[in-house]
């Protein structure tokens, strides 16, 4: 088949469209990450109800992976990813001129939903037109659009909250119109897809077929493991970093998001080392590494708080990229729908995690977020185990 190669003009124009497609989206679902204190103090809420803002939008995503994906199926990826896009900023560009904290909440939820349709195609999109000896590196690259977008959004929102919350959603929306303009020109027609019909029982049936292979099961389960845990990380490293002993500035703390830059990389590097050394063992060092950066920041100097985050970044999104790729490669049909259930797992795992963990800071502190983050981490190494048990399908 005709797909894809690295090094053509064509790789590297999907690649760049894709890659700040997935900026658009994720800068504008992280934006409100680090203006979770500004919440707090401005609508008189608790660090779990403040980061509702995140977690209901991160529901309906997990809710609209699905959804996308099957009209991916029968529309075809590149349309579902352009409507994401123009969606998402016409949301955002909404909510920021909402003076009140219930409606800033329904705005978020639908801005969730539409997210949805940009990541539930296009890992299907580079799974159909990339050659498969190269998907981990394109993978990598579209994974780390993920990081740049979220890095981007955090730093973007809280260099701005010192003047308003609101200017700062308002500056992502802009954004992301001129990045959706500039996508619609760049994101080449599918070659090798062939549409389904659209027919919700047959849907249904096939959605459910995927939970027939056992590594599809951990893999999906290694989805919402590993996002839970990062995002109740990152929901509330900001409020650790205000209070005592570091007294940070909402400035201040806004670029330590720059440490997203390794997951950029990791994204990337793993996915060549996995093309290479085999995504077992290299996802087993992503979970290490993942690891190693969470318990780190139990060590109180801000230089310990800053080289944990730096290593959990770096083996999150290794792993991420590497399941992910790997969810891909091992349905052996109805790929985005596989790619929507891996989807809708791993933004669960940021919904259920992140409200959850606020109740384990609010009652024990950063000490009961680590914990709260150390069972996701404790499953997350079982699932490595157990994906080494399962044998290869032929295709893989």
């Amino acid at each position: 088949m005709d797909y894809i190669e690295h090094g053509t003009k064509e790789y590297r124009r999907v690649n760049l469209a894709l890659f700040f497609g997935a900026f658009v989206t994720f800068a504008n679902l992280y934006a409100v990450q680090p203006l979770l204190p500004r919440f707090v103090t401005t609508f008189d809420v608790g660090p779990a109800t403040a980061s509702l803002t995140l977690s209901l939008a991160t529901i309906t995503m997990a809710v609209g992976q699905l959804i996308a994906g099957s009209l991916s199926e029968a529309w075809g990826r590149r349309p579902i990813m352009l409507a994401s896009l123009i969606l998402v900023s016409a949301s955002s560009l909404a909510s920021a001129l909402t003076t009140d904290f219930t409606c800033f909440l329904v705005f978020r939820t639908i801005q969730g939903f539409v997210l949805a349709g940009l990541p539930a195609a296009a890992m299907a999109y580079l799974g159909e037109e990339i050659h498969p000896k190269h998907l981990g590196r394109a993978m990598g690259l579209y994974i780390s659009g993920n990081s740049v977008g979220g890095m981007a959004g955090r730093i973007i929102a809280g260099l701005m909250a010192g003047i308003s919350w609101r200017y700062s959603i308002l500056t992502i929306g802009f954004i992301g119109v001129l990045i959706t303009l500039w996508s619609w020109w760049n994101i080449p027609e599918s070659r090798h897809f062939k549409p389904q019909p659209l027919r919700v029982g047959f849907l249904t049936r096939t959605l459910v077929s995927h939970f027939r292979d056992p590594a599809l099961i951990v893999l999906f389960s290694m989805g919402f493991l590993l996002m839970g845990g990062f995002v109740t990380f990152y929901n509330y490293m900001p409020f650790r970093l205000e209070g005592a002993p570091y007294r940070l500035s909402p400035s201040l703390i806004a670029w330590l998001f720059l440490l997203y830059i390794v997951g950029t990389y990791s994204s990337s590097w793993m996915g060549r080392l996995a093309d290479k050394y085999g995504r077992r063992r290299i996802l087993w060092l992503a979970v290490c590494i993942y690891a190693a950066g969470t318990f780190i920041t139990l060590w109180t100097p801000l230089v310990g708080q800053i080289l944990g985050i730096g290593l959990l970044t770096f083996g999150f999104f290794g792993a991420h990229a590497l399941a992910s790729s790997w969810v891909g490669r091992r349905a052996q049909r109805d790929r985005a729908q596989a790619s929507s259930l891996y989807l809708f797992f791993y933004y669960m795992g940021s919904s259920v995690g992140g409200t959850i963990g606020g109740l384990f800071f609010t009652s024990s502190g950063w000490l009961g977020v680590i914990c709260f983050v150390g069972i996701f981490i404790l499953l997350g190494f079982i699932g490595t185990l157990l994906l080494s048990r399962i044998p290869n399908v032929q295709q893989n």
